[in-house]
Formats: structure tokens, C-alpha cells, sequence
């Protein structure tokens, strides 16, 4: 247990000292988790939801474009397992059937439809998510119903950073899925983050 304090602790100082909390209770971590990548601090990151995670069986991890997939990457290293991620745009290099589900971003105030190949999911599959925020829900929720209509399991969702003000966390648990969040903010107000314990 002292790794993960130590590993919480690691991630509440960067989100304290590199985070900038704006209007509309928006928390800016581009400098080290969603558009820079302090690699060294998301490797201990991945180490923790390994450790979390370890016992649960996981042989994919499933995650969103575009912020969630450096974190999901260094966290299937620890697993040894691929890494599929879910598309907001259908491209010509995806052929075949799909599986698809709606999600609304908070940051960019719009829908996608997100999808993923048949080909990359399937029953045979127990699948964690990883992504890098967890607030109303909706990304998480879009990735669940996609394992569901793969007929995969979830392992459980790993999260670096929850808005524990907000809805999201307790929407995902009550559909029956293991989160498990490294940071949980309480409140943000006047520039200041205030974590819970």
C-alpha cells in the first residue's frame, strides 16, 4: 500500500504544481498527462493500475483517442497485452463490421460516434479501460457499451484523474464496473485543487 500512496502522491503533486484549474471547472494537465507526456511519472502511473489490476485477468486494454492512449500504452506494458483504442472518426483503414456507441466530449462541447473493429474485441476477451479523466461519464460509458456489445468482460476502469465533484464516477461504479481512480478531486475553486483522502 505504500507504493500507491507514494504513486498518488507522484500524480497530486504534478496535477498541485502543472495543472491550472479555468473557468467552468476545466483542469488544464496538458503539461505533463494529455498533450506533453511526462513519460517517467505515466510509467508509475502504469505500474499502478498493473498492480491494481494484476489478479483480474486482463488480456486487452481498451481506451478512447486521443488523450487516453500514451497512458494505456505504458499501462499494457506492465499487462503485456495490446492496446486497442476507439476511433472518433471512421477512416478508410478500418474495413469490416464495427462495433459503435455515442460519447459527449466535456472539453470539446460535442458528440462522436466511436467505434471499433470487430476484428480487435470478441468474448474471448477481459478488458481494462484506461483513460485520463473521469468527470460526467460519457467516455467511459461509450467504452462499456462497446465491450458489451463485444460480449468481452470488464476487468475494471483505471483512471488518473477523477472530478469527484461530479457525476461520472458514480454513474460508471453503479453500472456495476470496478473503478479505480490514482487522484480524486474533491473541489476546485479560486485556482485551488482540494483532493480526497
Amino acid at each position: 500500500m505504500q507504493g500507491a500512496k507514494a504513486q498518488m502522491k507522484l500524480l497530486e503533486d504534478a496535477i498541485t504544481e502543472r495543472g491550472r484549474v479555468k473557468d467552468g471547472d476545466v483542469l488544464k494537465v496538458d503539461a505533463f498527462l494529455n498533450h506533453q507526456m511526462d513519460v517517467s511519472l505515466i510509467s508509475e502511473l502504469g505500474k499502478e493500475f498493473h498492480r491494481l489490476f494484476r489478479d483480474a485477468g486482463v488480456n486487452k486494454i481498451l481506451t478512447i483517442e486521443a488523450s487516453g492512449i500514451g497512458i494505456a500504452c505504458i499501462t499494457a506494458q506492465q499487462f503485456g497485452v495490446p492496446v486497442v483504442f476507439a476511433k472518433k472518426t471512421q477512416s478508410r483503414n478500418i474495413d469490416g463490421a464495427v462495433y459503435t456507441s455515442k460519447v459527449t466530449s466535456f472539453t470539446h462541447q460535442r458528440e462522436y460516434d466511436v467505434i471499433v473493429s470487430q476484428s480487435f474485441l470478441g468474448p474471448d476477451d477481459r478488458v481494462l479501460l484506461i483513460d485520463d479523466f473521469l468527470a460526467k461519464g460519457s467516455a467511459l460509458l461509450g467504452l462499456i457499451e462497446l465491450v458489451k456489445q463485444s460480449g468481452a468482460s470488464i476487468a475494471g476502469a483505471g483512471i488518473c484523474i477523477e472530478k469527484g465533484f461530479d457525476v461520472g464516477g458514480k454513474l460508471v461504479r453503479d453500472s456495476g464496473v470496478r473503478v479505480e481512480s490514482l487522484a480524486i478531486i474533491q473541489e476546485m475553486h479560486d485556482g485551488k485543487i482540494i483532493f480526497t483522502d
